[in-house]
């Protein structure tokens, strides 16, 4: 630690961040490249496609799926919309809400994610999984969840030191 209280990267730190930093900044870009070749949408639009597909009904609340998504409620809204003009997805009121707007995947959106997933799923095998051995892969599941509890929709995003 300086006299001012910065804790530098010792040179391990370093060593393993650069390469973290690398994979952070072009992993999304070779995934967006892919969708959107082989599927005509973004990454964003998949990942939203994507995470209704899994939810209770193919149905969640806009601000969830904006949390979900790291994405403010606005650009979410715009998302949504151009996916609506596809016909893949439907915006209605929640019923036990009427402030709160609905997205539910469409049967026609479950077509466009039955069809999309084998090409992306491909996509991420090439670019991480078949990269990594069966340790590896555990280990990034750990590092991976570790991380992202710090970071994530469910992570404390928080400012406090430790």
């Amino acid at each position: 630690m300086t006299e001012d209280g910065t804790r530098w990267l010792d040179d391990n730190e370093a060593a393993a961040w650069m390469p973290l930093m690398s994979v952070i900044m072009w992993l999304p870009g070779a995934l967006d490249a892919q969708l959107r070749q082989d599927a005509g949408i973004t990454h964003v639009e998949y990942g939203v496609l994507s995470s209704l597909s899994t939810a209770t009904d193919r149905t969640m609340r806009l601000r969830e799926l904006a949390r979900i998504a790291n994405s403010t409620l606005s650009r979410l809204s715009k998302v949504v919309d151009r996916l609506s003009d596809r016909g893949w997805v439907e915006r209605r009121p929640d019923p036990e809400d009427g402030r709160t707007t609905l997205a539910t995947l469409t049967d026609r959106g479950w077509q466009k994610v039955l069809d999309t997933a084998p090409g992306h799923v491909g996509r991420v095998r090439e670019l991480v999984f078949d990269r990594l051995t069966r340790t590896e892969v555990t280990q990034l599941r750990s590092i991976a969840t570790t991380l992202a509890s710090a970071v994530g929709p469910d992570g404390e995003l928080t400012d406090k030191a430790d």
